[in-house]
């Protein structure tokens, strides 16, 4: 029995917490934190957020948008996960569509008009409280990734944690979480779920790996992150994205031998090496704003009604875009995953 919890509940807490949709700003080869400058980059990307989103971002990307697909005005950063494709028994593939979550619009309610995207999350504590510890605000420029694509096995998935599947039984089905993708058809397709590290050492704003400055005591589930370490003693918001891939849609394609048919773009057939990027890119001090505030999920603002964040209509996040620097079809089928040589039956 899949546990099933109600967003409406949650959403009515009085703590501290940031949940919002950001529709689709791009999807293309472009990664510019782990292969800044190369173009294109080694597998496709879909990204939300600012329209700054280009091969080469530096500085304070807050201040180089026009617009931004997410639901706070005041919120040009990026978001990117891998795109998952479908492959076909006959070889082809073709990428699976994201669709909004639940309890996205205005107060609240469903807006399933969002063009695709994620939903955002930055939480201090939980979803019950947000406890007593300070929580500083990300610096401009910082950015940072979790997981890796070259993850290619799992011996101890507790070190995997916060990277998880959800086979979506409803839109609202939460719970039993894999570190895998599921083997069966799931009626309202996949949920993949990111959990970033809240511990930072409080002096880079990034490293080699796009790793090291951060420390990661997360336990996933939206639970509350362990203590930060002497080495990265400050507690940054507790960041996580959850992206729904509506793998209904082939549900009449699925493989006569009845195996998991589903692949991100880079290869990856397990899931393993599901990842995401993060650019920080909030105006002035309005993400500190709101993590000082105590307003919760879409009482902080939502589409159309601002509160203690400045706010947009669906409309007018579906309306900004970046225009693709990489031109290749990505959405049709394909013959083979773009930048990815043809992968083996």
């Amino acid at each position: 029995m899949k546990a099933v919890y109600s967003l409406i509940l949650q959403a009515g807490l009085s703590q501290a917490g940031l949940r919002f949709g950001c529709s689709s700003v791009s999807v293309q080869r472009l990664d510019p934190v782990v292969e800044p400058g190369q173009i294109p980059s080694a597998h496709v990307h879909q990204i939300v957020g600012g329209n700054a989103f280009n091969a080469t971002m530096q500085g304070d990307i807050g201040e180089k948008g026009s617009c931004t697909t997410c639901a706070y005005t005041e919120d040009f950063s990026n978001y990117w996960t891998a795109v998952m494709y479908f492959r076909h028994e006959n070889g082809s593939y073709k990428r699976v569509p994201q669709y909004p979550n639940a309890q996205l619009g205005t107060e609240g309610q469903d807006a399933p008009e969002i063009k695709g995207g994620m939903t955002i999350y930055y939480t201090q504590k939980d979803f019950t409280g947000n406890g007593n510890a300070p929580i500083t605000a990300f610096k401009p420029g910082f950015r940072m990734t979790v997981g890796s694509p070259t993850t290619t096995e799992l011996t101890n998935p507790s070190t995997h944690a916060g990277l998880r599947y959800t086979c979506l039984q409803t839109i609202l089905t939460r719970g039993y979480e894999t570190t895998d993708f599921p083997t069966e058809p799931c009626p309202a397709g996949i949920m993949a779920i990111h959990h970033f590290p809240a511990c930072w050492d409080g002096v880079n704003l990034d490293s080699p790996d796009h790793q090291s400055h951060m420390y990661s005591t997360t336990r996933g589930a939206f639970q509350e992150a362990g203590p930060c370490p002497a080495s990265h003693p400050v507690r940054v918001p507790q960041l996580a994205y959850e992206t729904m891939w509506d793998t209904s849609v082939f549900k009449d394609m699925w493989p006569k031998d009845g195996s998991q048919p589903f692949v991100w773009s880079f290869g990856d057939t397990k899931g393993y090496g599901t990842h995401a990027d993060y650019m920080f890119g909030w105006q002035g001090d309005s993400l500190q704003r709101a993590m000082d505030d105590a307003c919760m999920f879409h009482m902080c603002g939502s589409p159309g009604s601002p509160g203690i964040l400045k706010t947009q209509s669906v409309a007018d996040m579906n309306k900004c875009a970046v225009q693709n620097t990489v031109v290749e079809d990505t959405d049709g089928w394909l013959s083979e995953l773009p930048g990815q040589a043809a992968m083996p039956m």
